[in-house]
C-alpha cells in the first residue's frame, strides 16, 4: 500500500477511536439553567460520543455537598458517570481514563472556569492542571492540559 494511504487509514483509525471509547456512556451535568459554559461542554462531550443528559438546579450548592465536591475544587457544573464524580470543564480524555480504566478514584475536578477549557471559549494563559477529586485539604494533579 502507498505510504499515503497508510498515513491517512491510520489518520482515520485513530481520529475515530476517542468517539467510540466513550460511545454511549451516560453522563448526567448538573447545572446552573443561566451558564452558557455548560451548554458548550455538554455539546463538547456529545462530540466525544457521551450520551449527555442535562439536569438544570438553581441551587449547585447542594449538588455540590451531596457528592462532597470540596470548595477548593469547585466547578460550574457536576457531572455524574456511574460512581465517578466529575467537576467542571475536564477534557474527554481524562474522563475516559477513568472510566475506562476503571480507576479506584472518586472523580476529577478542574476547578473555577478557566479560559480554553472545553466549553470556555478564549486561548489558554498557561496550562490548566485536572485534580482528583478528594477530600484532602492538598489536592493532588491527575493531569495538565
Amino acid at each position: 500500500m502507498q505510504t499515503w494511504k497508510k498515513t491517512l487509514l491510520t489518520t482515520l483509525i485513530l481520529g475515530v477511536q476517542l468517539p467510540v471509547l466513550a460511545a454511549n456512556i451516560p453522563v448526567q451535568i448538573y447545572r446552573n439553567p443561566n451558564c452558557g459554559c455548560c451548554d458548550s461542554y455538554a455539546d463538547y462531550l456529545k462530540t466525544k460520543g457521551f450520551d449527555v443528559k442535562l439536569i438544570d438546579t438553581d441551587d449547585m450548592a447542594s449538588i455540590k455537598q451531596k457528592y462532597a465536591v470540596p470548595e477548593q475544587l469547585e466547578g460550574c457544573h457536576t457531572a455524574l458517570i456511574g460512581r465517578y464524580v466529575f467537576e467542571g470543564l475536564i477534557p474527554a480524555e481524562n474522563i475516559q481514563k477513568v472510566v475506562n480504566e476503571h480507576r479506584p478514584i472518586k472523580g476529577l475536578s478542574v476547578p473555577g472556569m478557566p479560559v480554553g477549557a472545553p466549553g470556555m471559549a478564549g486561548n489558554r494563559k498557561g496550562p490548566i492542571n485536572v485534580y482528583y477529586l478528594n477530600s484532602s485539604s492538598a489536592p493532588k494533579v491527575f493531569a495538565s492540559f
